[in-house]
């Protein structure tokens, strides 16, 4: 969203043994003793001296804070101990500490994203360009007032105890989108102030949130604002119905890097982590593949296909083919946003009709050869049962066009039944490079399958037809936020088989089970042509197909959306206005 309102070496080659193992060369250069992370992972531990770790922090800023369509990758890992930092995250920095519970990587400043100075907004100051940086896995004490998170899509904040007041707007009245936050911890104020939408899951607030714009929604947070939508633009679910936590690195007992993979879990509400004792198993980084940008496609698969897990690292991985996750319970995962590249009209990764695989902290590019789909779970009509141990995707964002020219028909593909969805971002891009109607062509961005879906978090903007299609039965969305196309060029341009425009949620007429929550669908139609949106939602009309809670709004631009979902609503036309139902059908 951008509301405008105003290295790589050469690959090794892998080899065999007679046992049939996959024999990688070792590393050069191990972060003081542990795996080969590559040079964009800095790694640091209690006798660090304070100076150089504020100095590295200093310098990625400099180098990330405008760098938005770069393709400069970093993660920051902290082991367990206590530091005095002041960190400031730009693009594609991530910052994680290694222990296995927050608690144990105590900071005392702030790990915080100011907002962008920027003359022509209101307040001089905004935070709606600011995408892909993400914190996990600390306790951080504000030595100012707050720790400031003024984000928007694709930033999470996960496993992090504020033990002050967080504060998630750039200020000064600067506009900001985010966003989302789990199994987190905020001892005192959250500062909402103008964040448009916000998903918080299974965390806790130990004092007021201040206020909502649009669309602020709580699934399983305790001390959580009760419900008020509209005003306040509240939902509050009292659990999370089915969840996975996101699996994370940490250093164990003796030194040893390990991935933690927490367990599925039903019916949830707090953090997993306050007791000390979250449910799940923990793998050996022995167990992964460590890929570095330099590795094919075809190396990396080889190791997916005989039973390694896959750790990414910062980078942009250019692909000449899909990577292939065939086993169960795999794990991916990225480390500082890494970058999957498909270059030859390929899909950037597909997952097998399997139970179990986990794939997180990734981002897709698309690349300018025309992909049918850039990421596909299972095997259409395949229906298998993964209730017990479903596949998860979760801080999964996709781009058709910013860094360089992107196509693809469609960005995700659900197939497989059970699966979770947690914080996707699905994005033809409105601004950055090979941007235009004709240019960053994209269809739809999400299209769901299986039956029995979970979602939490889906933002999905500017696709040129439906933004989400849902097919499957007793699908749930726990938070949506979406806009329509900036940039159709005409009406005959852009109109659907059932009238003006494109819906945004499309639940398909066969659904007889469908439920959702928190829905907001925006219009900012810029080309100085007055385009239609028939309605931001469309579902069939039936009793078990329920909605909760949506809005639409008109932004800025010309035309606008007519109706909120189906025929119900008010028009957002013409002039900033929003309308806004708390049940459908009602």
């Amino acid at each position: 969203m951008r509301t405008v309102r105003l290295l790589a070496a050469a690959a090794t080659a892998v080899t065999l043994t007679a046992a049939g193992v996959l024999a990688v060369p070792s590393s050069a250069a191990a972060h003081r003793g542990g795996p080969d992370f590559g040079p964009n992972v800095f790694v640091y531990d209690p006798s660090t001296p304070a100076a150089e770790i504020q100095a590295k922090f200093d310098e990625l800023f400099a180098q990330q804070e405008k760098n938005e369509m770069g393709t400069n990758r970093y993660a920051v890992l902290f082991k367990p101990g206590h530091y005095d930092v002041n960190a400031r995250l730009g693009y594609y920095t991530s910052v994680s500490g290694l222990g296995r519970n927050p608690a144990d990587v105590d900071i005392t400043g702030a790990v915080r994203v100011v907002g962008q100075v920027n003359p022509n907004v209101p307040g001089g100051v905004s935070a709606l360009t600011n995408f892909w940086r993400s914190a996990e896995n600390f306790t951080v004490t504000p030595t100012d007032w707050s720790n400031q998170w003024a984000v928007s899509q694709a930033s999470p904040m996960r496993r992090v105890h504020v033990k002050g007041i967080l504060w998630l707007e750039p200020g000064n009245g600067g506009y900001s989108s985010g966003g989302f936050i789990a199994n987190s911890k905020v001892d005192g104020i959250t500062i909402n102030g103008s964040q448009q939408q916000w998903l918080t899951r299974d965390s806790e607030l130990g004092d007021v949130w201040t206020n909502g714009v649009w669309n602020q929604v709580f699934s399983g947070v305790t001390g959580a604002p009760p419900t008020g939508f509209p005003n306040p633009p509240y939902t509050t679910l009292a659990s999370s119905p089915v969840s996975r936590e996101k699996p994370y690195l940490f250093v164990d007992d003796r030194g040893k890097y390990r991935v933690f993979v927490p367990s599925l879990q039903h019916d949830t509400a707090g953090t997993t982590w306050s007791d000390g004792s979250e449910p799940g198993s923990s793998i050996s980084i022995d167990d992964f593949f460590i890929a570095k940008p330099g590795d094919s496609a075809a190396r990396i698969n080889l190791a997916l296909a005989l039973g390694k897990n896959l750790l990414l690292t910062p980078g942009v991985y250019h692909l000449d083919r899909p990577l292939r996750v065939l086993h169960k319970n795999t794990v991916v995962l990225g480390l500082g946003m890494p970058s999957l590249a498909p270059d030859t009209g390929e899909a950037a990764l597909k997952i097998a009709d399997v139970d179990g695989v986990k794939v997180a902290g990734v981002l897709v590019d698309a690349g300018a050869r025309e992909s049918d789909t850039l990421i596909e779970v299972g095997s259409k009509f395949s229906h298998k049962d993964h209730s017990r141990n479903p596949t998860s995707l979760q801080d999964v964002f996709i781009r058709i066009g910013g860094p360089w020219v992107g196509r693809a028909k469609t960005s995700l593909v659900v197939n497989s039944d059970d699966t979770i969805l947690e914080n996707i971002w699905a994005w033809r891009g409105d601004h950055g490079n090979g941007i235009g109607w004709t240019q960053n062509t994209a269809d739809v961005g999400v299209v769901v399958n299986g039956d029995d879906v979970t979602a939490y978090g889906l933002f999905v903007e500017h696709y040129q037809k439906w933004q989400t299609i849902w097919n499957g039965e007793r699908g749930r969305t726990i938070f949506y936020q979406s806009e329509l196309p900036y940039d159709p060029p005409s009406q005959a341009a852009w109109t659907s088989p059932t009238g003006n425009g494109w819906a945004s949620y499309k639940v398909a007429p066969s659904v007889r089970k469908h439920e959702a929550w928190g829905l907001g669908v925006y219009s900012y139609f810029n080309q100085g042509v007055d385009i239609r949106a028939a309605r931001g939602i469309e579902v069939p009309d039936r009793p078990g197909v329920r909605f909760h809670n949506m809005i639409t709004v008109f932004l800025d631009g010309s035309g606008g959306i007519e109706r909120t979902i189906n025929d119900a609503g008010t028009p957002c036309v013409g002039s900033f206005s929003t309308s806004a139902l708390t049940e459908y059908p009602a």
